[in-house]
């Protein structure tokens, strides 16, 4: 069965507009036209992840959940290149119980367990429930445009070879495996309840009653503010890209060392550019984004153990995490920075002032500063301005500290030290002169 033309119409036209913008034009209509050619696709069951599990124990095949933001730019070359079905993909693809998931309303939290600021993943199952491991790419995510596959093929391809040795090899799978959580979904969420139902309003407007998959985050960190509990790490600095270690993985690879930054602590545990991550923390890994789940998953210390093929040969070696590495982790491009942004910093988008930047303003590499590049308007994103802090500001003291520190460092610092309601000192360098400033937390 050929894809449906009104569905190719639909993705192409978002993959070649010109526009920049995050979502299509029309929501409403790409979620319904999305509806309208999945339900005619005999491959795909659509939106009942339930279903997919009564039929992967039925058929004895493995799971493959597409969880599919559909009126999201982002991630609209994967995902109609992933839905063809004359592609290099298709063969694999018919090994599979397939499942696209268009919202997270229904969602069992402790079971799909994925890094929810994406527009595109995917997570791959037994039948019995046992995660074989997760793909997501923030290549895709940042390139709506890019239509790549292979790096998603060895993802398959990884997957259906656990398949084949389950279940002998599950005791190498447990840590895949997602953990308890608070909530049944995500419906049941403080903030989302009463807000949202299980099911879709299709009989209505369809997109303002869907739960997107960045919501989740942001629920979660919602909850630990409203109990005036300090948000975890995990919840600020999510889903540790491996750059965070100091790895480049290829994009087109399930774990390959493109590079192994100087002095970082995957150059000191020994890795090197060609070398291949067959397993890490005892995991085997399907893709990137295994290894990003591994990540997710440490402790604010450990060593990890890397099973690494290099020349023909497997060799084992640890990567050490000292404490607080996990700051580090760039969160400025996550959607999810968006409403942190609007409890720590009042809507004010920082970054790190450039070394040859800082020389002009008499300021030095080791100190403190960042550049207001943008200062929201509406809602907890006014608090800012409505502060005095204007665009262009650098602010050079935050809270007492003034040693310099990323965006991301700074709003963790924020969210883990103080509560809605308090307000922190801030000095900015506004022109030639300084200017002390207020920052209401909320």
């Amino acid at each position: 069965m050929k894809f449906p033309l009104v569905a190719l119409a639909l993705f192409f036209s978002v993959i070649a507009s010109p526009s920049r913008a995050e979502a299509v034009k029309d929501r409403e209509g790409a979620v319904r036209n999305d509806k309208a050619a999945m339900e005619k696709d005999n491959r795909w069951i659509y939106n009942d992840w339930r279903l997919g599990f009564l039929e992967a124990r039925r058929t004895g095949k493995p799971l493959l959940v597409v969880l599919r933001c559909v009126p999201c730019l982002a991630c609209a070359g994967i995902d109609a290149q992933v839905l063809l079905q004359q592609t290099e993909l298709a063969p694999l693809l018919d090994q599979f119980v397939c499942v696209r998931v268009i919202n997270a309303n229904a969602l069992d939290l402790s079971r799909f367990q994925f890094d929810y600021d994406l527009s595109f993943s995917t997570m791959f199952f037994n039948g019995d429930g046992t995660v074989y491991g997760r793909y997501g790419s923030w290549t895709h995510q940042k390139n709506a445009q890019d239509k790549t596959t292979a790096g998603y093929q060895r993802a398959i391809e990884a997957a259906l070879a656990l398949h084949r040795g389950y279940p002998g090899n599950k005791s190498s799978l447990a840590g895949k495996q997602g953990g308890p959580t608070p909530f049944k979904t995500p419906v049941d969420m403080p903030t989302l309840v009463g807000k949202y139902k299980v099911d879709l309003d299709w009989n209505g407007k369809v997109v303002p009653s869907c739960v997107h998959c960045h919501q989740i985050g942001d629920a979660f960190r919602a909850s630990y503010r409203e109990q005036k509990k300090t948000i975890p790490d995990e919840w600020i600095y999510s889903w540790p890209s491996p750059e965070t270690i100091g790895l480049t993985l290829a994009p087109d690879r399930v774990a390959h060392v493109e590079t192994a930054a100087a002095d970082s602590m995957a150059a000191r545990a020994g890795l090197k550019a060609g070398d291949d991550i067959v397993s890490l923390a005892g995991q085997p890994l399907i893709s990137i984004a295994d290894a990003s789940w591994i990540l997710h998953r440490a402790p604010e210390s450990a060593s990890l153990s890397a099973i690494v093929r290099r020349g023909g040969a497997e060799k084992t070696v640890n990567i050490d995490l000292p404490a607080g590495w996990r700051r580090k982790t760039d969160i400025a491009g996550r959607v999810g920075a968006w409403s942190m942004r609007g409890m720590a910093t009042g809507g004010l988008l920082l970054e790190d002032l450039p070394d040859t930047e800082r020389s002009p303003r008499q300021l030095g590499r080791n100190e403190l500063a960042l550049l207001v590049k943008h200062v929201g308007e509406y809602g907890k994103h006014a608090a800012a301005k409505k502060a005095g802090f204007q665009k262009g500001d650098v602010i050079v003291e935050l809270d007492g500290q003034s040693r310099r520190a990323t965006e991301g460092e700074v709003i963790g610092q924020l969210l883990q030290k103080h509560q809605p309601g308090e307000r922190v000192g801030v000095t900015v360098l506004r022109g030639t002169g300084r200017v002390s400033l207020s920052l209401p937390m909320q």
